[in-house]
């Protein structure tokens, strides 16, 4: 295995096993739950905007390491972002996980380029992103969830 391969892996597990931004921001306004049937994942994601960006992002469910391991990741890119900005990232990382392609200036989701190697992980390390552009789309406040 590659030095590259290894310190993906490393990164993956590390998110996996330490999830960052895993609850509910307490001033979360708005959520979206998503899931994969295929796998049993099931995610979570709650907002707080405030000004049009997002000013907090937790997530919480359960699935495999790669379903977990981007949804901690995910948060970390996503909070200070506006909505446009967002989408503009899950694009590149849709990209990154269905094309194996590693841009240099997305840092640790790299990580997941080895996921376009197995078709049905796909959905696994997307899950969370569809949650978080649902919440931000259409999500209903988190006092409902």
């Amino acid at each position: 295995m590659s030095d590259l391969t290894d310190l993906y892996q490393t990164v993956i597990l590390d998110h996996n096993k330490r999830p960052r931004n895993r609850g509910k921001p307490p001033a979360a306004n708005r959520v979206a739950t998503g899931d994969n049937p295929t796998c049993g994942d099931s995610c979570t994601v709650y907002l707080q905007l405030d000004g049009g960006r997002i000013a907090d992002i937790g997530f919480e469910g359960s699935g495999c390491a790669i379903s977990q391991a981007s949804a901690s990741l995910m948060t970390t890119r996503l909070k200070g972002k506006t909505a446009a900005e967002a989408a503009a990232d899950y694009e590149q990382f849709r990209h990154i996980v269905t094309t194996g392609e590693q841009p240099e200036e997305f840092d640790e989701l790299a990580a997941f380029a080895g996921v376009h190697a197995y078709p049905a992980r796909i959905k696994c390390a997307t899950l969370s992103w569809h949650a978080a552009l649902e919440a931000l789309r259409n999500g209903r406040p988190s006092s409902a969830a």
